[in-house]
């Protein structure tokens, strides 16, 4: 037996093969839950908004709404643990972060003001994602209606609609305290967003891996120090709480509630489609329908669970996308091991008050750095697009445009039908419906597409008029910018009529 065959056999014999995949690579432990606890601080921030926004319209006390955090944190936690190590048809095995959607907020804040109540959201996000479970393999299918084209637009848009959280942050986070907008919170964001970028400078490998968590800490020592953080609160409350099932009242069924619903669940599996196309481009694997598949079941069954806990609608998180970008650390046991913390800030609600007291400002610093590496990752995958003779570029221009305008202009589709606002109110998945239509009308439906049909087509290539090569004789070529004959002379080149000369 040769060494090579020895290998293979104590492989064998061990029952381990050499990782195959870039998601699979394993880090040590330590390394796993230190970049794992920057996806956490990453993705903080907005996990705990929701239940905020939603308790607050509930009218419930602060206890209450202190339970609604601690579940998302826990329901996240699970998700991530089974979209990133997965189970048998559950799970797409990448490093996707999971926790409450934000686009399921404007109709979980109507149902409750509408007289359901929480006990009506939970029903509805129940049987929604029930039915999202159902449709995921269809979804799945239409994979190859994603081309660089398409899954391009996509990405650049979500970095872009991220960019007013990151600014938002930067801010203070409230408009309602005095201090939003104060050059004290945006210049510790400009730190934050300073340290970012020195750290990734620097010549240790781990240190610019770990920039965006280094970032962070320093700067949270400095609000600290200049009075902007509050640490004494971290004591207040119990250490340790398990969600309790139904808590805060049973599942009630309402038809209205459920359709309303079931639109959001139509928004989350577009939107987690493309975080998964995203973060597949990113890693440099394959997302095949089948992998799709599984990820928008993981999606919808944690869904369904979510409300035993007390929690909503569950989705892959797009900062944590460019957090991977930015790291280049690809591996999915990192995520798992965020959401392992994650279950344990479920768990342990005094962890959670540590992480919510870092600023907001300084998240804000760190996601100017996160959100616009996410659009930069879309801009490389549009720069492999074919744009000749093709509509390429009216459909980026186009579906990205139709995405910036709820971001523009956020009240944009308030006079529009619920159920349409519901779907275009997300710029991501404005661009997604807009992208993907726009690429079935010129790339697929080929009747009636001709070679420069559009202004368009005949602008996204150099063309030369054929009265310009006229002039021109067998031979002629062009040497440090001088006309050259085959015989080797240079062509004089007269001036224009009406040219002058400087």
């Amino acid at each position: 037996m040769n060494i090579k065959n020895a290998k293979n056999a104590v492989r064998a014999s061990n029952g381990r093969s050499a990782p195959t995949r870039p998601e699979d690579e394993r880090l040590s432990v330590g390394s796993s839950f230190a970049y794992g606890f920057q996806h956490v601080l990453t993705m903080y921030g907005g996990i705990i908004a929701v239940p905020l926004i939603v308790g607050q319209a509930a009218g419930l006390a602060p206890a209450d709404i202190g339970i609604l955090i601690a579940a998302a944190l826990f329901m996240g936690g699970l998700a991530t643990l089974l979209q990133t190590l997965g189970l048998p048809f559950f799970g797409s095995q990448l490093p996707l972060v999971q926790g409450v959607s934000f686009a399921s907020v404007a109709t979980m804040v109507a149902i409750v003001t509408g007289g359901g109540g929480l006990p009506s959201v939970f029903g509805a996000v129940i049987v929604s994602a029930a039915i999202g479970l159902l449709i995921a393999p269809v979804f799945s299918k239409i994979v190859r209606f994603f081309p660089p084209v398409v899954t391009g637009t996509v990405i650049t848009t979500i970095g872009l609609t991220l960019m007013p959280v990151a600014a938002n942050w930067a801010m203070g986070g409230n408009r309602k305290t005095e201090d939003y907008g104060s050059m004290a919170n945006i210049g510790l964001a400009a730190i934050t967003l300073a340290l970012v970028l020195v750290l990734s400078k620097v010549g240790s490998a781990t240190i610019s891996r770990l920039s965006i968590l280094l970032a962070m800490v320093i700067g949270t020592i400095v609000a600290v120090v200049t009075g902007m953080a509050n640490f004494s609160k971290v004591g207040d409350g119990p250490i340790v709480a398990f969600p309790t099932p139904f808590h805060l009242g049973a599942p009630t069924f309402e038809i209205a509630a459920i359709i309303s619903m079931v639109i959001v669940v139509l928004v989350i599996l577009t939107e987690t489609m493309a975080d998964i196309l995203a973060v597949g481009e990113i890693v440099g694997t394959k997302t095949d329908s089948k992998r799709i598949a599984a990820g928008l079941r993981a999606d919808m069954v944690s869904s369904m669970v979510a409300p035993v806990f007390g929690s909503f609608t569950q989705s892959a998180f797009a900062q944590n996308v460019g957090l991977v970008a930015v790291t280049k650390i690809k591996s999915r046991y990192v995520v798992a091991a965020g959401g392992v913390i994650l279950v344990l800030l479920g768990l342990l609600p005094v962890l959670g008050r540590v992480v919510a007291a870092v600023p907001t400002a300084v998240l804000g610093g760190a996601g100017i750095v996160l959100f616009g590496t996410v659009a930069a990752s879309g801009i490389r995958t549009l720069a492999k697009v074919e744009y000749r003779n093709n509509m390429n570029l009216i459909i980026v221009a186009a579906s990205i445009g139709f995405g910036m305008v709820p971001i523009a202009a956020p009240t944009f589709y308030d006079k529009f039908p619920a159920w349409f606002g519901t779907i275009f109110h997300s710029g991501i998945s404005s661009a997604a419906v807009m992208a993907i239509l726009l690429n079935l009308l010129f790339n697929h439906l080929k009747a009636g597409n001709s070679e420069n049909q559009s202004v368009f087509v005949a602008g996204t290539g150099r063309v030369i008029r054929e009265e310009d090569l006229k002039p021109l004789a067998d031979g002629d070529h062009f040497e440090n910018g001088k006309l050259i004959d085959c015989d080797g002379k240079e062509v004089p080149v007269a001036a224009s009529e009406g040219s002058a000369e400087h």
